[in-house]
């Protein structure tokens, strides 16, 4: 499929990565309020798809059911769709646990626009999976427990990898395991420059 070009992107695209646990939501949260970037989560898109009932929708709910992982072309079309529809007044676009693997950053940067930061929000599996356990107390989530907290974790640590070693010169690891506020600051000071 031939996509029409995209107009031509003139704000920050910020990938923003990190385990399940890592605080990337906390942070996004904070970059949205501070710089008025629209926040894209290739999970949340995935949803509302399904939600919307539309025709696409339900094909991807079935995918999901049978515990397959979406097509790549989905997700890039659903992130797309968004970016386009929000551009018009979109200071800049966090796109949050995008790319989850190698072959999704290559496409999103041929078919969308290049990227200009990925943000990694670094935590070890010990501090992760402490905090997921934490958050399964009251989140009432069906994933939130310890063997599939390890398994979510494995998947995440060895697909990412790969994409981190794609973007040496684009990627700023973050100590994720800090107090929320010296985080901030420390995304601030990467993002900064790019909205001067």
């Amino acid at each position: 499929m031939i996509l029409a070009p995209l107009p031509a992107i003139n704000v920050p695209i910020i990938w923003v990565l990190g385990g399940p646990g890592s605080g990337k939501g906390t942070q996004c949260d904070r970059i949205v309020a501070k710089y008025g970037f629209t926040h894209l989560s290739s999970g949340d898109l995935l949803r509302a798809e399904v939600a919307s009932g539309s025709s696409r929708g339900k094909e991807l709910n079935a995918i999901m059911e049978r515990g397959e992982l979406v097509p790549l072309e989905v997700v890039l079309d659903l992130l797309r769709e968004a970016i386009l529809k929000a551009l018009p007044t979109s200071k800049g676009f966090l796109i949050d646990g995008y790319p989850r693997e190698k072959e999704q950053g290559i496409l999103f940067e041929q078919t969308i626009a290049p990227v200009n930061l990925i943000l990694f929000f670094d935590a070890s599996d010990d501090t992760l999976v402490e905090r997921l356990l934490g958050r399964a107390k009251t989140s009432g989530r069906v994933d939130d427990n310890e063997e599939t907290i390890k398994k979510r974790l494995h998947t995440f640590n060895t697909h990412n990898e790969h994409v981190i070693q794609q973007y040496p010169e684009k990627l700023r690891k973050i100590h994720a395991e800090r107090d929320p506020d010296v985080i901030f600051a420390e995304v601030s000071s990467l993002l900064d420059p790019l909205v001067s």
